[in-house]
């Protein structure tokens, strides 16, 4: 087991990070530069195996009486297959310490449409998906908003190219009159560049379209990061841009 306590943070669309395990595999080119993992690699952990947080981080949520909005697994996935065992005690202490929002973000909507088969997400757990490329879009976002949640969302982050977000956030529905009813099925987007040493290209007109698409179909739009060595810094994402930094309420 590991102890990594995670009460403030400074991923700036979360007020605290909650890690009730550790470790992950690549999936796809998002993980090619994964933070967490050369996060792991400085303090000497396999990050390949994943791993129980201690019982102090584990229940940790229920001991902080500030209502907090928690990022779920800033260094794995939550619904990562090899975390199977632990992920019902995961769900008691979500629905315990309720007074917090929780953010969970995956790679694998395969499995969280799984693990939430047959249950309606409370109002205090929002779901996620990464899309980094068109390729990632077309795949996790459909399958994201099938899944009943108080709140979709998907992290455009590291963005790595062009991405037309499509009916993932505009789709319709029969009126029962014969006509059609327009509706939003992503209800947030997250945008953000690549961070470290060797990040990859990230282009200012591919944020702004997708902060144009986002605008068109009025989904709340956080812009993130620019293309830096260090996180969180704005470099050569215009000052219009930077300053968007919305949170559905």
């Amino acid at each position: 087991m590991v102890r990594v306590m995670g009460k403030d943070t400074a991923i700036s669309w979360a007020t605290a990070t909650w890690n009730p395990w550790i470790g992950c595999h690549p999936v796809s080119a998002a993980c090619n530069n994964c933070y967490a993992e050369a996060w792991a690699r400085r303090c000497g952990r396999d990050f390949s195996k994943v791993t129980r947080a201690s019982n102090a981080t584990f229940y940790a949520p229920s001991k902080w009486k500030d209502p907090r909005r928690i990022f779920v697994c800033s260094l794995s996935d939550f619904f990562h297959p090899n975390a199977d065992e632990w992920r019902p005690d995961a769900w008691g202490v979500i629905h315990e310490a309720s007074w917090h929002t929780y953010l969970i973000l995956t790679k694998r909507p395969e499995f969280m449409a799984i693990d939430t088969l047959g249950w309606s997400q409370p109002s205090y757990v929002w779901l996620g998906v990464t899309a980094e490329n068109q390729e990632q879009a077309e795949k996790r976002m459909p399958a994201l908003v099938q899944i009943p949640a108080a709140l979709h969302f998907v992290s455009i982050e590291p963005v790595l190219g062009p991405i037309n977000l499509g009916t993932s956030l505009r789709r319709f529905r029969p009126d029962g009159n014969g006509g059609v009813i327009e509706y939003r099925s992503l209800d947030w987007v997250i945008v953000g560049c690549e961070s470290g040493p060797n990040r990859r290209e990230c282009k200012v007109e591919w944020i702004e379209d997708i902060v144009d698409q986002c605008r068109a179909a009025k989904v709340p739009v956080f812009v993130k990061q620019g293309s830096h060595r260090f996180p969180g810094r704005q470099r050569d994402i215009p000052d219009h841009l930077w300053k968007i930094k919305e949170i559905p309420t």
